[in-house]
């Protein structure tokens, strides 16, 4: 049986991970990168290039409530965000 995946996209990890406040990086197509930083909110952080975040200028930032319907919206506006990307 395969494992439900989150997002249509990323491999993000489910919820659980991030209240056990996990951060996690990950990246699209070599480019398109995202920091997910759980405390009171899940914060993501959107960048673009080859080099880690604390070395690159963050382009896009947004919180969302820690809780699961929180969770879903993050992985919507970030699947947004890639999208719109495509599309240019």
């Amino acid at each position: 049986m395969a494992a439900v995946r989150v997002s249509e996209y990323f491999d993000i990890p489910k919820f659980y991970y991030f209240q056990a406040k996990n951060i996690f990086t990950g990246s699209k197509n070599a480019m398109f990168n995202y920091k997910i930083i759980p405390g009171e909110t899940l914060k993501v952080q959107i960048w673009h290039g080859m080099l880690c975040s604390e070395k690159s200028e963050i382009e896009t930032e947004q919180e969302f409530p820690m809780e699961q319907a929180g969770f879903e919206e993050m992985i919507r506006w970030l699947e947004q965000q890639y999208d719109k990307e495509a599309q240019d």
